[in-house]
């Protein structure tokens, strides 16, 4: 995109009348700060100025503002069109780099200083603004249904909240989309072909119950973008104060409270879940498809997706985090691989990467998951048909997507010649565990120069000589069986069966001999 021009007035009569000669005046309506120069009034534009500055005064008042200039590093919070007309006129402009004013009267340089950084804070919130509205996907407007009852859920939650405030209001199900309505009068619509995953999660173990939409195109609310909007109730509040003394556990007053919070969580699980099945009717009657999925508790675990332990959950197309902010949603038909790190026998936890199909993203995490969790989650893994692998240590995965992005061939299993074998897709992360390949088992990826797997070679490399050692003496001893053997393959049947006649008859000889001489023993003790 060009650089645009910067024309707060059109001509000199367009400045505002009550500009003295030698005043700095601030134009808030025109995003102007005008500055006398010899005694003329001259505006610049609030962009052009990159900082502005006021010392603590002495006998006078200083106010040194300076601006963005040719020759100088313009900084990433530069507006993006300065940076671009400065880039434009610096072969041929020439640019002012500072300007200071001096006053006895301090109180007029103290006002203008505030208003200019007031002013320069509005026009950095609207570029911001700006920018995040830049790559918006125009949504459709709302069609609010008339003459019927509309479904609606009273005195809702909204999380991400609008300008750092408890947002609370109704939700209201309408023709092609959903309305939230704040106590305010804020509005958030969300719209059905807008949604990607809807999720209903009832109050169990936890303090709320919930509906989650995770979208497919960003929104914005409040100031910023969002792709997660979530409405819910606390069924306890969660700063509920506890009592400091212990309390019977047959204490009436407890037992009556127990009593109260299962007879809410059922009533509010209730009225969501039938919020959720009176939404799916409205959009199926409309030509939409909408499914709310409901976690699968029993196949979650603990871990740290972002900086604290939270409960991770399984739904059938999401593997989601929904109680905690920020969220943690990953769509399953975005997930090409998981691997597994920091397997080993002495740790207590691992790490699990959630490799995404779009190589340029970075994958997603979750480390500290307990080691008794690891069979369950690969189980799952295995029923959703996603590939998985196991190592003892963590890796660099911006240098290896990066790697694995530039590849063509990532997925074969030979090289550019279609002769020389290689590994194909994710098996080069595969540390060991390989069938009948000893040698490649700790081969894994280029980097994986592992003192654990050189500890392993080497004490097999010592079971191994000692094996020799114990069979080389074995033999030592056993030279005369061996020429026995050796005379033994060299008869054949007949010579053997008649050997072995003998050595019958010379041991029933040798029996006899033994018999006669027994009773001759016992005579002479007598």
């Amino acid at each position: 995109a060009k650089a645009e021009e910067l024309d707060s007035y059109k001509r000199t009569k367009d400045l505002p009348d009550n500009v003295l000669p030698n005043q700095v005046k601030v134009d808030m309506a025109n995003q102007c700060v005008i500055l006398p120069i010899c005694g003329n009034p001259v505006p610049f534009h609030i962009s052009t100025i990159k900082n502005v500055v006021l010392p603590d005064p002495d006998a006078a008042a200083y106010l040194r503002i300076n601006f963005y200039t040719a020759g100088m590093a313009v900084g990433k919070d530069a507006p993006e069109n300065i940076a671009k007309l400065v880039q434009k006129y610096a072969p041929y402009a020439t640019f002012i780099r500072e300007m200071t004013f001096r006053s006895l009267d301090s109180h007029s340089l103290t006002t203008a200083f505030r208003q200019i950084s007031e002013l320069r804070k509005r026009a950095r919130m609207k570029e911001l603004r700006d920018q995040e509205e830049a790559n918006l996907v125009k949504q459709d407007k709302l069609v609010r249904t008339k003459n019927e009852r509309v479904p609606r859920l009273s005195d809702l939650t909204m999380r991400p909240v609008f300008a750092g405030r408890k947002t609370q209001g109704n939700l209201e199900a309408h023709s092609n989309g959903l309305r939230f309505i704040s106590t305010r009068g804020e509005i958030v619509d969300v719209m059905y072909p807008n949604i990607k995953h809807a999720i209903f999660q009832p109050c169990e173990n936890e303090i709320m119950v919930l509906i989650h939409f995770h979208l497919k195109n960003p929104i914005m609310v409040g100031k910023k973008k969002q792709q997660d909007i979530q409405f819910f109730t606390e069924v306890i509040d969660a700063s509920q104060a506890v009592d400091a003394g212990k309390r019977s556990m047959y204490d009436p007053d407890e037992m009556d409270d127990e009593q109260r919070e299962r007879q809410l969580k059922k009533r509010l699980n209730e009225a969501f879940k039938d919020f959720c099945r009176k939404v799916e009717q409205v959009a199926k009657k409309n030509g939409y498809s909408l499914e709310f999925d409901i976690p699968y508790r029993d196949l979650g675990f603990s871990g740290n997706p972002h900086k604290e332990m939270v409960f991770i959950q399984p739904t059938l197309n999401c593997l989601c985090n929904l109680t905690e902010t920020p969220f943690f949603v990953v769509d399953l038909s975005n997930v090409d691989h998981v691997h597994f790190e920091r397997v080993t026998f002495m740790s207590k936890a691992f790490d699990m990467v959630l490799i995404n199909k779009d190589f340029t993203k970075q994958p997603w995490r979750v480390d500290m998951i307990p080691n008794e969790d690891k069979d369950a989650i690969q189980e799952w893994l295995t029923d959703m048909e996603i590939s998985y692998t196991e190592g003892p240590m963590n890796l660099n995965w911006k240098q290896i997507m990066s790697t694995v992005d530039g590849d063509d061939r990532f997925y074969m299993d030979t090289e550019e010649d279609e002769v020389t074998p290689k590994e194909a897709g994710w098996e080069f992360l595969r540390m060991f565990g390989k069938d009948g390949d000893g040698d490649s088992a700790g081969s894994g990826d280029d980097d994986s120069g592992y003192s654990e797997n050189s500890g392993d070679e080497e004490s097999e490399e010592e079971e191994e000589e000692e094996e020799e050692a114990f069979d080389s003496e074995e033999e030592s001893e056993s030279d005369y069986d061996a020429d026995e053997d050796l005379e033994e393959q060299g008869m054949d049947w007949d010579e053997m069966e008649r050997e072995a006649a003998a050595d019958d008859r010379r041991r029933k000889r040798d029996g006899a001999d033994v018999e006669e001489s027994r009773p001759k023993r016992r005579n002479r003790r007598r």
